[in-house]
């Protein structure tokens, strides 16, 4: 089987899903076309031509299987390569662009729910990484056609594709053992990216008012970092600097043995729709603590979520920072690795 991978934007989870993707099912005859994550505009809007310019050889061979991320606009992309259109095409959802919080002073990304919705309406198969994914897509689009001047009937056609669509997660990789000899009940663990919309203040909110209070903790703060950086993070970096361990993103190696030392990791975040970090941290023996909104209640019992507000937060860390026997028991992840998935993977390349 001949399949065309096409990610358009190539964050770290995407990259995370193509490649293990690529290694599990290592029969199929794989040929992967990425774009580097960065100028989302033009990315999402411009990717059908810079492969055209770039990979015009590649796109005119014939598959059986185009697999593309929600961000490749492939209803450009086979009108410009007809013969693709031939091939199943599966769109796979890390997430959807109706979905993201937009502040007030930030310009609509009608481009980009555009081309979510023109890359629904083009594939035999959709497929979501989550339910929420899912629905907050399919409620999203629906509420933005409404805006459309001609109030077109689009509530029964997104039903139909809503109850076709498939849910299906990016698995994770299984772990051949961990060590956590040094483990840390009172570590707390922040591995997110550095951007307001995993929502820092009130993670570190809640910190300050714990170390105000001498509540006993020590603080890894990892994940992806930019150029602009929210300010909370200078100032938690210097009045928390007695508890903090780390402070930035590191090497492989030493975030893994990081994230073997336990302790809790936490989520803030205003988006999410799957959530790679907090589920390779509890893999390797962090306790959770995640909101009770987005995706998290289908993926987490409730003894691991908090109401999603400071007040909730600082409860329950004040809670298991004093008294660790409170906490609960680390949590089987077993249903979120590859081999819970694989078969589900191949029956959707083979018979999506």
């Amino acid at each position: 089987m001949r399949v065309l991978l096409l990610s358009a934007y190539e964050a770290v989870s995407h990259r995370y899903w193509a490649q293990s993707l690529m290694a599990e099912l290592d029969d199929i005859s794989w040929t992967l076309l990425s774009l580097p994550p960065r100028h989302f505009s033009w990315r999402i809007r411009g990717n059908p031509l810079n492969w055209w310019l770039k990979e015009h050889e590649t796109l005119s061979h014939s598959y059986d299987v185009v697999l593309a991320t929600s961000m490749v606009d492939i209803a450009t992309l086979v009108g410009l390569f007809p013969h693709l259109g031939q091939a199943k095409k599966i769109v796979y959802f890390h997430e959807n662009q109706f979905a993201y919080p937009e502040s007030s002073d930030q310009i609509p990304q009608v481009e980009a729910k555009m081309v979510n919705l023109y890359a629904a309406l083009a594939a035999d198969t959709l497929v979501f990484n989550t339910a929420y994914n899912r629905d907050s897509f399919f409620e999203g689009a629906r509420q933005f056609l409404k805006k459309m001047p001609e109030n077109l009937p689009a509530a029964k056609p997104l039903e139909r594709l809503r109850q076709q669509a498939k849910v299906l997660p990016v698995p994770i990789m299984p772990l051949a053992g961990t060590s956590q000899s040094n483990a840390n009940p009172r570590r707390i663990i922040w591995n997110h990216r550095w951007e307001y919309d995993k929502n820092p203040d009130d993670f570190f909110a809640v910190l300050l008012t714990l170390s105000e209070q001498q509540v006993p903790f020590e603080l890894a703060v990892l994940g992806q970092r930019f150029r602009d950086v929210p300010p909370i993070f200078a100032e938690a970096e210097e009045r928390l600097a007695a508890q903090t361990i780390c402070w930035g993103p590191q090497p492989e190696q030493a975030y893994q043995a990081l994230l073997n030392g336990g302790g809790i990791v936490v989520s803030t975040t205003w988006h999410e729709f799957q959530g790679l970090a907090i589920m390779e941290a509890a893999q390797r023996g962090a306790i959770p603590l995640v909101p009770d909104r987005l995706c998290f209640p289908e993926l987490y019992p409730s003894d691991y979520r908090f109401d999603g507000t400071q007040g909730g937060l600082y409860q329950r860390l004040h809670a298991w920072l004093s008294n660790p026997g409170s906490q609960p028991e680390l949590l089987n992840t077993q249903q979120w690795q590859w081999p819970e998935w694989r078969s589900a993977y191949r029956t959707l390349l083979m018979n999506p």
